[in-house]
C-alpha cells in the first residue's frame, strides 16, 4: 500500500513515522511518503525522522515529496493538519489523488468531514481519529508527551466498500507497531465519543484558563464541568450517538480528576498566541446543540470567550 502523509508534525509524523520505522526493518510492507515544505524535506534529509517517545524512540531515514512532485499514485492520503488549515490541504493533496485513492482524516471535532464529502464523494472519506499528546521541538524532533497514542480507523456509512481491504492493510501494518490502533466497527461512535470529551475539555480549560486539576480544585469548579459535558453529550444523543458508559466513565474520570495537569492544547496554543481551531471544535459543537433544540449556556460562553480572543488579536495586528 502506497501511503501519502500530508506533513511530518507532531500527530502524522508519529502515527505515520512508526509505520515507516517498521517497514525499514522489513515489518511492514506500507510505503510512506511525507508530503512536506522544502525546509522540512531538507531536514528529513538530514537528520531523518526522529521521535522521542516513551514506548520507544528512533531516528529513521523516511521518503518525502514535494508539492510539485505529486503524482496519482497512492492508495491513502492520510490527513491530520489543524481545521483552520483545512482549505490549503485539500488543494494540496489534490495532485496525488486517483479516483479510487481514499482519505483518511484524523482532524478533531466533525465539521471537516462535511467538506472533505462534498470535495471528494463520501464514498472516499472514511472514519477516523486519534488519541495523543505530542509536540515538535524547534529541531524537528516529534515528542510524544503521555503514554496514550492510539489510532482508530473503520468504514463509514456510504464509504465504498473496496474501501475495507486497505484499512485492513493498514490494520496490519499498524500491527508491526507499538501503536495502540484500532479498525471500529462504529468509528462515527468512535468520533463522536472523543469529540464530546475534547470539546469539553478545550471548552473548560480556555474558558478557565487553567488545567483540569486547577477548574475541579476551585469552589463550583466540577459542577461546571458536569454542566459543559452534559451540554456536548446532548449533542451526541440527539445525533444517535449516546457515550457508551465505559467511553462516559473514561471521559468523565478524565475530566475531572484531582491534581490533573491536562489541558487542550487549544489553550495551549491560545497562550503561545498561535492560532486556534475554536470554530471547529467549541463553536460547532455549540452550534449542533442548538439545531437539536438544546441550550448550553457553557459552551456558548466559551465561544463567545474565544471569539473576542481572536477578535482583539486580528485587531491589535492591524498598524495603527
Amino acid at each position: 500500500m502506497k501511503l501519502l502523509v500530508l506533513g511530518a508534525g507532531a500527530t502524522g509524523g508519529y502515527f505515520a513515522g512508526r509505520l515507516a520505522q517498521a517497514a525499514h526493518v522489513g515489518k511492514a510492507t506500507v510505503d510512506v511518503r511525507f508530503l512536506v515544505r522544502p525546509g522540512r524535506a531538507t531536514a528529513l534529509a538530514e537528520k531523518g525522522l526522529c521521535v522521542d517517545s516513551p514506548h520507544g524512540s528512533f531516528s529513521i531515514p523516511v521518503r518525502t515529496v514535494l508539492q510539485e512532485e505529486l503524482r496519482a499514485d497512492y492508495d491513502l492520503v492520510l490527513l491530520t493538519c489543524k481545521a483552520y488549515d483545512l482549505e490549503s490541504a485539500i488543494d494540496a493533496i489534490r495532485p496525488a489523488l486517483r479516483p479510487d485513492t481514499l482519505i483518511l482524516p484524523l482532524l478533531n471535532g466533525l465539521a471537516h468531514y462535511d467538506r472533505l464529502d462534498r470535495e471528494f464523494g463520501e464514498a472516499r472519506v472514511l472514519g477516523g481519529c486519534c488519541h495523543i499528546a505530542g509536540t515538535m521541538a524547534p529541531d524537528g524532533t516529534i515528542r510524544q508527551m503521555t503514554q496514550v497514542h492510539r489510532i482508530t480507523y473503520g468504514l463509514r456509512p456510504n464509504n465504498d466498500a473496496a474501501a475495507l481491504p486497505w484499512l485492513e492493510a493498514l490494520h496490519a501494518g499498524f500491527a508491526q507497531t507499538p501503536v495502540d490502533a484500532r479498525l471500529a466497527e462504529d468509528i462515527d461512535q468512535e468520533i463522536w465519543e472523543k469529540y464530546v470529551f475534547l470539546a469539553t475539555l478545550a471548552g473548560m480549560t480556555t474558558l478557565m484558563r487553567g488545567s483540569v486539576g486547577d477548574i475541579v480544585a476551585a469552589e463550583g469548579g466540577p459542577a461546571l464541568v458536569l454542566r459543559m459535558l452534559d451540554e456536548c453529550e446532548f449533542a451526541a444523543a440527539s445525533a444517535g450517538k449516546p457515550s457508551r458508559q465505559r467511553a462516559w466513565e473514561a471521559t468523565l474520570k478524565a475530566l475531572t480528576l484531582p491534581g490533573s495537569p491536562s489541558t487542550a492544547s487549544m489553550l495551549r496554543d491560545l497562550e503561545s498566541g498561535a492560532r486556534i481551531e475554536s470554530s471547529h471544535i467549541v463553536g460547532d459543537m455549540l452550534h449542533r446543540v442548538v439545531a437539536a433544540g438544546g441550550v448550553a449556556p457553557l459552551l456558548e460562553a466559551a465561544w463567545v470567550h474565544l471569539q473576542v480572543r481572536d477578535l482583539r488579536r486580528q485587531r491589535e495586528a492591524q498598524p495603527v
